[in-house]
């Protein structure tokens, strides 16, 4: 099949160049002539493990390529993907539909033949039928259907998750277009894959729903976590504990700093929104919204308190990007960790594997080639995101290299025994603190 896909930011392009690897034939579509230029020459914008070796693969077999031409792609295509951005609208939280809306009358103005225009982007419910009008409103004679089809890629394993995910949902408002998403997804199919159809409006929901719930998860353990330093438990077997029953399972049980990333902080304010204009409001999202917020600035406390007060102190921050395996720096904890420590008068030697490029322009830090040079002279070490790089430093080497052998781990990815034996104050996440530390 012939496939457009409208946006190449991390969604679009991860999703064109696996379905290129499906046998499909994918033109991507962007308006940024400094991106499609690059992608041309073989350059990723984001780092993705795997991504730029299946682009590489496709663009060779003649399956994938990249272009600003919206006419002409959509004109050829059999399947037109919206995968714009949806960023939360200023003021209101609500998703800024604009990018989307705009990408459905481009499309209406090149409609030629039956298309299928499927959105990837995450959209509030209702938006299909909304896109479906406007395209209606500028052709009238035009043969389509809009469908939405939701993504759940994960940052750091896209690649792997769209070869093999746990499910794909296909919103229609027909029959007539299920015979085209069956055929865009045949390998999974094929596999055995679960395809779920339903109507438009309830896979719009699926995906935020999806999201909050996660996000849900995820507050609730870093709030069993707080309870676990007030009694003397430990957070991680108590996340095993609960995590072993089949009720519950074990993902996204992982105490830290707060979720951040492009999906969960703008979803569930997107789906609270959405709650109340429905007249259906959601105090639960609500409440896991709010307290992913203040925890991020209450770890600034924490990291404070170990530290006996930052003001003058010299502070090695290990991670900045929202999670390990990317470079996506949108909401991260360090945005708002790092900030707080600075006004409270630290230095902040920071590094990190991917994000440094970014972060440089969104923090007032000082950037270093490894862990060992942030460490260099600092007041101590705080581990902000859990890459695996982090997780087998030469303790020996940081205690030489630290003023104090202070740690500060948000992803609780060293033994306090461990780091006991190595001499170091040690302060986690719903955990007994070890060291001098202990009653930081």
């Amino acid at each position: 099949m012939k496939i457009a896909m409208l946006g190449t930011g991390y969604v679009g392009l991860v999703s064109g160049a696996c379905f290129s690897e499906f046998g499909h034939h994918v033109v991507c579509v962007d308006k940024d002539e400094a991106k499609i230029e690059a992608l041309k020459a073989g350059r990723i914008p984001i780092y993705e493990p795997g991504l730029a070796e299946v682009v590489a693969d496709n663009v060779r077999a003649g399956r994938l390529s990249f272009t600003m031409e919206v006419e002409s792609s959509v004109r050829e295509a059999d399947a037109v993907f919206i995968a714009v951005g949806t960023p939360s609208r200023r003021g209101d939280g609500h998703a800024d539909l604009s990018y989307v809306f705009a990408a459905a009358e481009e499309i209406a103005a090149a409609l030629d033949g039956y298309t299928v225009g499927i959105t990837k982007s995450t959209v509030p419910v209702g938006t299909g039928h909304k896109i479906g009008e406007r395209i209606r409103q500028i052709r009238p004679d035009a043969d389509f259907d809009v469908c939405s089809n939701p993504e759940f890629l994960r940052e750091g394993s896209a690649i792997e998750d769209f070869r093999r995910p746990d499910r794909v949902v296909c919103g229609i408002a027909s029959e007539r277009p299920r015979s085209v998403l069956r055929e865009l997804y045949r390998p999974l199919y094929l596999n055995e894959t679960p395809i779920l159809f339903t109507s438009r409006e309830t896979a719009e929901l699926i995906k935020y729903a999806a999201n909050a719930f996660l996000a849900t998860k995820i507050t609730f353990i870093n709030e069993i976590a707080d309870i676990c330093e007030r009694v003397g438990a430990n957070v991680q077997d108590v996340a095993r504990g609960i995590g072993l029953d089949g009720r519950i399972g074990p993902k996204f049980l992982h105490a830290g700093p707060g979720y951040g990333g492009s999906c969960f902080p703008k979803d569930t304010v997107a789906l609270l929104r959405t709650a109340e204009e429905a007249g259906a409001p959601s105090r639960l999202v609500e409440a896991v919204s709010s307290v992913n917020e203040e925890r991020k600035r209450r770890m600034a406390e924490k990291i404070a308190t170990a530290f006996g007060g930052v003001s003058g102190k010299t502070i090695a921050v290990l991670g900045l990007t929202f999670k390990p395996n990317t470079d996506d720096m949108r909401e991260a904890p360090s945005l708002v960790i790092i900030p707080e420590l600075v006004n409270r008068g630290a230095i902040i030697h920071a590094y990190d594997p991917e994000g440094m490029r970014e972060a440089k322009s969104l923090l007032d830090i000082k950037v270093f080639a490894d862990a060992y040079e942030a460490a260099g002279g600092a007041d101590g070490v705080v581990i902000l995101t859990e890459w695996n790089e982090f997780r087998a430093l030469d303790l020996n080497k940081m205690k030489e290299l630290l003023r104090r052998p202070l740690m500060v781990d948000l992803r609780n990815i060293y033994r306090p025994e461990e780091m006991t034996r190595a001499g170091f104050e040690y302060v986690s996440i719903g955990r007994p603190a070890v060291g001098d530390g202990a009653g930081a």
